[in-house]
């Protein structure tokens, strides 16, 4: 694959041994809503009200008419626990984010969310330059899983009309490092 090449936002499967993505359909509104229901998973995400069925609708069909968001499952129980997704793809600047992640609680402490984390990247990476995230400033959780994975903050924007810090992986960072995630 050669950057810049034309890159499917929503392979099939992603998969390594503790976790596997697949597309995220819109048959599956409730059982991931069931997982999303939790408030303790939004406490630091700007929409807080997100484990709200309403709120979490809105969510749900952005992520579905996105093309690129994923159901996530712990492989070795087959038991969803969680979603993520591509997007602002940028051909032109070499880039791509990678956000709209959630883990359920039992599922936090990072190696769920690090696994998640390492195959979107070596995903992209074949395609684009540059990984970008978009985090809350509270969602301290979030800032500290992402800097374990190699990522440097790089600035602060309003997204979907809510500050939020940058955060940016470079894959020559990541070579230069030889950073294990």
């Amino acid at each position: 694959m050669e950057k810049n090449a034309t890159v499917n936002l929503q392979p099939d499967l992603l998969e390594d041994e503790m976790v596997k993505l697949v597309p995220l359909q819109a048959a599956d509104f409730e059982r991931l809503f069931k997982v999303a229901s939790d408030p303790l998973i939004w406490e630091q995400h700007p929409n807080r009200d997100r484990y709200k069925k309403e709120v979490f609708q809105i969510y749900f069909d952005s992520a579905v008419s996105s093309g690129s968001a994923f159901l996530i499952f712990d492989k070795k129980t087959n038991i969803l626990i969680g979603s993520s997704r591509f997007y602002d793809y940028d051909a032109e600047g070499s880039s791509i984010a990678v956000g709209y992640t959630f883990l359920a609680k039992e599922y936090w402490g990072g190696k769920y969310n690090r696994s998640v984390k390492k195959l979107m990247l070596d995903y992209a990476f074949p395609f684009v330059d540059a990984v970008i995230f978009h985090i809350g400033p509270s969602n301290i959780r979030s800032q500290k899983a992402i800097m374990k994975i190699g990522a440097n903050k790089i600035g602060e924007m309003l997204y979907e009309g809510k500050l939020h810090f940058v955060y940016q992986v470079k894959s020559s960072d990541l070579l230069k490092e030889n950073h294990n995630y």
